[in-house]
């Protein structure tokens, strides 16, 4: 089965591909932009009035799809307020910041917030606060960033994030969103968002949504300091739709590929432990074509380091990463009439998991083309979020509401 490029993925979440109207009620600054993901969710109802990244080649593939001068190629630390510009209202309706995870992730050196990386946060809030004291503090803010930020220096760094935040008069709360509820993805992500004004009781919850949180969410936010918990909520999200794409959508069935040598297949077959094994036995025994997604990793077995090769054949891929080494590249399995073929995804395919239309232009070169579609949000679940919470939040009477914002706009405009 080939993917037209007119088929949208994932309950039409291609068609929120980020080319704004010029009427559009709604306006936001994009941090650390990378490829535009978090705009192709926000989609045609929003204007993007400044976007950033420091990596030109992620800034070129942003104004490729985006247009000419639609990013700025610009370290974080090196912006200030002056730099952002208004718009049509004194005030962005939100920030994004899908800022660096590396001295987070479980899979890095752990460093936190003191790291330069993960720390650009602290440049990102900077900027809040210059806009802050301009009167043009943005409504919303949203933070993306992996989930291992909870337990990042013992739980300190998330600590700082909502203190942060909220002695700025943010209203703060955190959901841990999992891109497999919209695409064939296992991606989940920690989604801080604060807002700056009184919410509306009925985008609070009373206790924690469990489809959002865990125990580790949980844990955090009882250690946070008595007056970050004070203005902590637990923002109502209702649940997404079901998924309706698997794994076997994505993949460019008639396009050219180069598949692993049967020797190379073997070799990673044998990789396996003897449970994994006996499932490919089982499918390679069962008619029809059977479609997983593999990574190989490093285990610890009797003390010993051992290469394993893990697959999985539920439908969805595994979490997306940069290209860093080889357990940082996933490989497409597919089992058919007995036997095995092998084949690292391609970049197009990696874009779709994403989110990506398929008329994004991604870089040339392989290396250069997962290194931008690892590295993002995924598109459909900020739509998720814009949609059943940042959206009726800035609609929300508190908030002055939507046609009264549209107004005072046409006012200013006059």
């Amino acid at each position: 089965m080939r993917i037209s490029r007119k088929r949208p993925l994932a309950r039409d979440a291609l068609r929120y591909h980020g080319r704004m109207r010029p009427d559009s009620p709604r306006t936001f600054y994009e941090f650390f932009a990378g490829a535009g993901m978090a705009r192709m969710g926000l989609g045609q109802d929003w204007t993007c009035l400044f976007a950033n990244d420091f990596d030109p080649a992620k800034t070129l593939s942003y104004e490729t799809h985006f247009g000419p001068g639609s990013v700025r190629c610009a370290d974080i630390n090196s912006l200030r307020a002056k730099d952002l510009p208004p718009g049509a209202s004194a005030a962005p309706d939100l920030a994004w910041a899908s800022f660096p995870c590396q001295d987070l992730s479980l899979a890095g050196a752990r460093a936190g917030l003191s790291a330069p990386r993960s720390g650009a946060f602290y440049a990102f809030w900077r900027l809040v606060e210059e806009l802050r004291e301009d009167n043009r503090a943005p409504r919303v803010v949203a933070l993306e960033n992996v989930a291992g930020l909870l337990t990042s220096r013992g739980g300190a760094d998330f600590a700082s994030i909502i203190s942060t935040m909220t002695k700025s008069g943010y209203h703060t709360g955190a959901l841990l969103v999992d891109a497999a509820d919209f695409l064939p993805q296992s991606r989940l992500r920690l989604f801080i968002i604060g807002y700056l004004g009184d919410a509306p009781a009925d985008l609070f919850a009373a206790a924690r949504d469990e489809r959002y949180s865990n125990p580790a969410l949980q844990r955090a936010v009882e250690a946070l300091p008595k007056a970050a918990r004070k203005r902590f909520v637990w923002w109502r999200l209702p649940p997404s739709p079901l998924r309706n794409t698997q794994l076997t959508h994505v993949i460019d069935w008639d396009a050219p590929h180069t598949w692993r040598s049967a020797s190379d297949t073997r070799t990673m077959l044998a990789q396996m432990s003897a449970t994994q094994r006996a499932r490919v036995d089982s499918l390679r025994k069962t008619p029809g074509r059977h479609v997983g997604a593999l990574y190989r990793r490093i285990r610890v077995e009797d003390g010993k380091k051992v290469q394993r090769a893990e697959a999985r054949f539920d439908g969805v891929a595994g979490c997306l990463r940069t290209p860093g080494g080889g357990s940082s590249r996933q490989f497409l399995v597919v089992i058919e009439d007995g036997a095995v073929r092998t084949r690292l995804f391609s970049p197009r395919e990696t874009a779709r998991l994403m989110g990506m239309p398929d008329d994004y232009v991604l870089p040339d070169g392989t290396t250069k083309a997962l290194h931008l579609t690892g590295d993002g949000v995924a598109a459909p679940v900020v739509r998720h979020l814009a949609q059943s919470l940042i959206e009726p939040l800035l609609d929300s009477p508190a908030a002055g509401g939507a046609s009264e914002r549209r107004s005072a706009r046409k006012a200013k405009a006059a």
